[in-house]
């Protein structure tokens, strides 16, 4: 068979036999952790593993059995990696509730909210995958969910709703419940800028001026970019969240300079990004506080650097292999469930595990820009450098902040920290990609002259597909 042949031949194949194996694998690491909290807190198995145990496997089957049926040639590696995240995450949010509990602190019903929120997440998953066949529909909705995003991230500013946490106004609150709606609205605006670049990648790659070998945009085509980076300081100006705005600006930006193939854009990009950073040190509070804690962090110890410092002093003692579950005081730390909990596995896991999860995030980016090159539309291509991007930038912006190579942000860490809103957000994007993949990856079908077509026939040729 020919090269060309072959890479078709594997292109084409289900794979659903390997992706249950690794789901096997990644279910072992999510239920062997949470016996081993049990083992290392309580010296005991706990009492409800098998009951834990179950629910997660039926979640993570069901999910596995719906790509078999809706979406058999997806990519076989993007769920038992969630599935694995997920699982780890919900066993060391298991091993701090049973601290706080043992504190006598009413903190310890967490890892039972992030099981109900991934439940939602998956039956999202499973409900994307069955009601969107096709991932192209989504174009037709580009300004629609443009629109969309743009209300989400303004909701938090609205009166009785509108809620601020920590210093941050991105939560809203209904019946109840707190929601963070800037989660939903990274994945409508990926779908936005996905159908707008497809429609305008053309005149926005057109070269302008040239600066030391760098053709630079037109300035008629720097509105998009001056919009979006007009965007991303509002953020970070009235809702006071450096993360979001990172995150939404750096996502544009990447997904720019994937459709137009112009470093130019990333040299505007930059600039402005310095020029905002510089702007948001000299005149927000709260930015040139989080600046100030990062550089001189003992300077404001055990004053307001008190997280990130004992953030550090855990993951220095657990060195390599960690002090074992259950074995360290990762309770220190303020929000070690949520912001910190990569300091909490550091510490009792190691540096080991921290590189391991790392690897597993570089492995689902790698997936996502995969599926962009084998995709067969513009948008899907776009769509899926989007969605991976969104998982990129947010590990580098959570695990640069957690040790200290920049300043801290307030995300959390995707499929890993508690927070329902970015559960179910990260779960959805997952379905996204895998119906990109299953659509990029099946055989295309095959032309075949219709049976009743004569030969010699001067009409035109009848075809039909099978």
């Amino acid at each position: 068979m020919s090269q060309t042949g072959s890479l078709m031949g594997f292109v084409h194949r289900r794979r659903r036999g390997a992706e249950l194996f690794l789901l096997v694998l990644a279910l072992a690491v999510g239920i062997g952790a949470y016996a081993a909290v049990g083992l290392g807190v309580e010296g005991a198995v706990p009492t409800d593993l098998v009951g834990y145990g179950g629910w997660l496997t039926g979640l993570i089957v069901a999910a596995h059995v719906t790509v078999r049926i809706v979406a058999p040639y997806a990519d076989p590696v993007l769920l038992p990696l969630v599935a694995a995240l997920n699982g780890l995450g919900l066993a060391v949010i298991h091993r701090l509730d049973l601290t706080y509990e043992a504190l006598g602190e009413d903190q310890h019903t967490f890892a039972r909210q992030q099981l109900t929120w991934m439940t939602l997440g998956v039956v999202l998953f499973i409900g994307a995958l069955f009601l969107l066949r096709d991932h192209r529909v989504l174009q037709r909705f580009t300004y629609t969910a443009g629109l969309i995003g743009i209300l989400l991230l303004v909701l938090p500013f609205l009166p009785v709703i509108g809620n601020k946490i920590n210093g941050a106004r991105i939560w809203i609150n209904v019946a109840g419940f707190s929601f963070q709606p800037g989660e939903v609205a990274k994945v409508m605006l990926v779908i936005a800028f996905s159908g707008y670049l497809v429609l305008h990648r053309d005149a926005l790659a057109l070269a302008g001026r040239r600066v030391v070998f760098v053709d630079l945009p037109r300035g008629r085509d720097l509105g998009p970019i001056m919009a979006m980076f007009g965007v991303s300081m509002m953020i970070l100006v009235l809702q006071n969240d450096l993360g979001s705005s990172l995150l939404f600006f750096g996502l544009f930006l990447a997904m720019l300079y994937v459709s137009t193939e112009r470093a130019g854009w990333l040299v505007v990009g930059g600039l402005l990004f310095g020029a905002g950073a510089l702007a948001a040190y000299t005149f927000v509070g709260n930015v040139q506080n989080r600046f100030d804690i990062w550089l001189h962090p003992m300077d404001y110890y055990p004053g307001v650097s008190y997280q990130p410092v004992e953030a550090l002093f855990g993951m220095g003692w657990g060195g390599l292999i960690g002090r074992g579950l259950g074995n360290g005081f990762p309770e220190r730390v303020p929000f070690a469930y949520s912001d910190f909990i990569l300091a909490t596995i550091g510490e009792e896991l190691g540096l080991t595990a921290v590189m391991a999860i790392i690897v597993c995030y570089g492995l689902i980016v790698e997936r996502a820009l995969r599926i962009a090159l084998i995709s067969r539309d513009g948008f899907g291509k776009l769509l899926a450098v989007g969605l991976g991007s969104i998982v990129a930038l947010q590990v580098f912006v959570v695990i640069g902040g957690v040790t200290g190579l920049i300043p801290l942000t307030g995300l959390t860490t995707p499929f890993l920290s508690y927070g329902g809103s970015s559960l179910v957000a990260n779960w959805v994007i997952i379905a996204l990609l895998l119906r990109i993949s299953d659509q990029a990856r099946r055989p295309a079908p095959r032309l075949e002259p219709a049976d009743d077509a004569s030969d010699d026939s001067e009409t035109t040729q009848v075809v039909k597909l099978r």
